[in-house]
């Protein structure tokens, strides 16, 4: 089944095989990944791409390739992931997101994440997506915020992708509920 979603200025689709190179080109961005765990090379960011097509297979949903239609054919990733750690939150759906930097301050993130939100609770039916990000990471908490994700500081979490002592192991957790009908 092949699913994209169209917004005012963006396209969420299926990846491609020529997105590999400038999604592992934002990958190496430090500033992109500065709270995310690293993709060090081309080679894993292809792997997480390999992994992203598996996910919608498994589940029917993953992290998309976003484009830009007529400006460029990508500016990043955004989408819903089966959180697969175990933490008091799940089992759980989180909404993610990253973009190329030259791409930041446009509320592009926030356009891409809402419908990546609309899909899993109007097409997959889902009652809650959940976001999480290190707390100095405020654009991300930002972003949230604009969707209308709420946070209780009483559900911050020790981040297991990350040892202890690096100052991103410590996540805030947002929640958002599916509106009722």
């Amino acid at each position: 089944m092949t699913v994209a979603i169209r917004t005012p200025q963006l396209l969420l689709r299926e990846w491609r095989d020529d997105d590999v190179e400038p999604f592992a080109a934002m990958s190496a961005d430090p500033e992109v990944m500065a709270h995310l765990p690293a993709l060090p090379d081309r080679d894993a960011a292809a792997t997480w791409i390999v992994r992203m097509k598996a996910h919608f297979v498994e589940n029917g949903f993953a992290y998309w390739a976003v484009e830009l239609p007529n400006e460029t054919p990508f500016i990043g990733a955004v989408g819903l992931t089966v959180v697969r750690f175990p933490a008091p939150f799940t089992p759980a759906v989180e909404v993610g997101w990253r973009l190329a930097r030259s791409y930041w301050g446009r509320g592009l993130a926030t356009e891409a994440a809402r419908a990546a939100i609309d899909d899993g609770f109007f097409r997959l039916g889902l009652t809650e997506i959940v976001a999480f990000t290190a707390p100095e990471n405020r654009r991300s908490w930002r972003v949230m915020e604009r969707l209308g994700m709420t946070r209780d500081p009483a559900e911050d979490f020790d981040f297991p992708h990350y040892p202890e002592g690096d100052p991103r192991r410590l996540a805030i957790l947002y929640r958002l509920r599916r509106p009722a009908p």
